[in-house]
């Protein structure tokens, strides 16, 4: 399993995030560094790659908000 988390290093400050999109389903076979959702914090949008090939596993759903450093899914 590796998780997928909100990088700690893409905005300064402690602001937290709202995934706005995922671009692959539950379930859903991914190449590692795959573009597999979004995220916006001050009205900026930041991309999420896939860190590993696999099955991706949803942790957080659309409009979640959550904190750098947050697991919000994982590929197995």
């Amino acid at each position: 399993m590796t998780a997928i988390t909100i990088p700690t290093d893409l905005w300064e400050g402690d602001d937290e995030t709202v995934i706005t999109s995922w671009f692959a389903s539950e379930g859903a076979s991914v190449s590692e560094g795959a573009l597999i959702a979004e995220i916006m914090t001050a009205k900026t949008q930041y991309e999420i790659r896939a860190p590993a090939s696999g099955r991706l596993h949803i942790l957080h759903d659309v409009d979640a908000v959550v904190a750098k450093g947050a697991v919000i899914g994982e590929v197995t």
